[in-house]
C-alpha cells in the first residue's frame, strides 16, 4: 500500500467527487488522479512526459519491446512521448488502483539543470524512456504540500509553484534522475532522439522518411534507428503508425468526422488499410469503436 498521507488525501479528493471508477482531472494542480475496483484489459494510449505514482494496487505499462510493472509504492518517468499499452494488474472494490500523474514541465527540468553536473547524467545505463523507482517519502511529501497549496488562490498562485520546482529538482537528483537529465542537456542521443519524435508528432499526415529525419538531427540512418528504439521501444515507422491510430481513434470518440476523412487527415491513403490496421490494434472495427463509445 502507498505512502499513507497521500493516499488519504488522493481517495478524499475521488470520493469528494463522487469517482469511484475513473479519471479525476483536478484543474487546480494540473493533475490527474485514477481509480479503478478491478483488473482491466491492456487499453493504448499515447504517454506524454509525466510522473506517475501509484498508491495503492498496481499496473503494467509497456512498448511492444518492454513492460515494466508498477507496483505500490512505486513511481514511473516518462521523459518522451510515447504510445503504450497499459492494464491494471492489481485492484479490488476493498483496494482499489489508486494513482496520481503529474505532467513535467521539461522547460522548468532545462532551467534546473544546469545547477547540476552533466556528468551525473551518464550514471544510468538504460536509455528507455520509461523509468522505474521506488517513491520516497521527500518527493510524496512535496507532493502532498503542492496539492494542497493548490486548493486556494493565494497559496497557489503564491507557494504551489515554488513547491513544483521542488518537485521537479528532486526528481533531477532522485532515482529518475539520469534519465531526465540525458533528455534536457543538448546535443547528446537522448535530446535528438527527442527532438525527432516531437517532429513526427508534430505532423502525423507526413510521409516519415527515417534517413531524412535522422540527418535532420545529426545521426546516421543506422546510429538512428538504433538509438529511436532504444529510447522509444518501437521503430520509428511503427512510433508514427501507433501515434496515428491512437489519434485517430481519438478522433473518432471525441467528433463525428466521417472514418474516410479520419484515416487521411492522420496520413493513411486507404480507408481500407487504415480500417485493417486500426482493427488489428484495437480489436474492432473504426465504426464499431465509435458505436462502443457511445453505448459506454
Amino acid at each position: 500500500m502507498g505512502p499513507q498521507p497521500l493516499l488519504d488525501y488522493v481517495r478524499t479528493l475521488l470520493h469528494n467527487a463522487g469517482i469511484a471508477q475513473g479519471v479525476l482531472t483536478h484543474k487546480e494542480s494540473g493533475t490527474v488522479f485514477l481509480t479503478h475496483p478491478a483488473t482491466t484489459q491492456h487499453d493504448a494510449n499515447v504517454y506524454r512526459p509525466l510522473l506517475c505514482s501509484v498508491l495503492q494496487g498496481a499496473k503494467e505499462v509497456g512498448t511492444s519491446t518492454r513492460t515494466l510493472s508498477v507496483q505500490a509504492g512505486q513511481s514511473l518517468i516518462v521523459s518522451n512521448a510515447l504510445p503504450v499499452v497499459s492494464r491494471i494488474t492489481d485492484a479490488t472494490p476493498e483496494y482499489p488502483y489508486v494513482a496520481l500523474v503529474f505532467p513535467l514541465d521539461l522547460d522548468l527540468l532545462r532551467a534546473l539543470a544546469p545547477s547540476l553536473p552533466q556528468s551525473s547524467a551518464h550514471r544510468v545505463s538504460d536509455p528507455f524512456s520509461i523509468c522505474l523507482a521506488d517513491s520516497d517519502d521527500e518527493m510524496e511529501g512535496a507532493l502532498l504540500r503542492y496539492f494542497l497549496q493548490s486548493e486556494t488562490e493565494e497559496t497557489r498562485h503564491v507557494l504551489a509553484p515554488i513547491t513544483a520546482r521542488e518537485i521537479h529538482a528532486r526528481l533531477l537528483i532522485g532515482q529518475h534522475g539520469g534519465t531526465l537529465q540525458k533528455l534536457v542537456w543538448h546535443e547528446n542521443t537522448a535530446s535528438r532522439i527527442f527532438a525527432a519524435t516531437h517532429e513526427i508528432r508534430s505532423d502525423l499526415s507526413k510521409t516519415l522518411v527515417v534517413g531524412e529525419l535522422a540527418g535532420r538531427v545529426g545521426m546516421s540512418s543506422s546510429a538512428f534507428f538504433e538509438q529511436f528504439k532504444a529510447v522509444t521501444g518501437t521503430s520509428p515507422l511503427q512510433y508514427q503508425k501507433d501515434l496515428r491510430l491512437l489519434h485517430a481513434r481519438n478522433k473518432l470518440q471525441t467528433t463525428g468526422s466521417k472514418v474516410s476523412e479520419i484515416a487521411y487527415g492522420v496520413g493513411y491513403e486507404s480507408s481500407a488499410q487504415f480500417s485493417r490496421e486500426y482493427a488489428r490494434k484495437f480489436g474492432r472495427a473504426p465504426r464499431q469503436d465509435r458505436v462502443h463509445k457511445t453505448v459506454r
